[in-house]
């Protein structure tokens, strides 16, 4: 049985999150994605497995080279999850601020 990756599991790794917002600039080779980084290269492979599992990432092949770039589409569904909670913070703090307000 092979165990799906939750994409929320994914980008809780500050690694892969960083991997993100490299691709989301332009599309990378693997070697050009681990120069960015101390780790090793299979490191950031097993990093760019996940993402691309998870199906955050996109990979394109161009001759020999393989290009990853950041599939928005996973993205929007992402934002669109926490959209939700993000308006229900910000009604809290504005409720928040009102009242520190109201006492200073």
């Amino acid at each position: 049985m092979e165990l799906r990756r939750d994409v929320f599991q994914a980008i809780a790794d500050p690694t892969r999150r960083a991997i993100i917002t490299l691709v989301a600039l332009q599309a990378m080779t693997p070697t050009a994605i681990a120069e960015n980084f101390d780790s090793s290269r299979q490191t950031i492979s097993k990093h760019i497995q996940i993402l691309t599992a998870c199906e955050l990432l996109e990979q394109e092949q161009s001759g020999r080279e393989i290009y990853y770039h950041l599939n928005p589409h996973k993205m929007k569904e992402i934002a669109d999850f926490i959209d939700p909670y993000r308006k229900l913070w910000d009604k809290r703090f504005d409720k928040l601020e009102a009242v520190m307000k109201k006492y200073k």
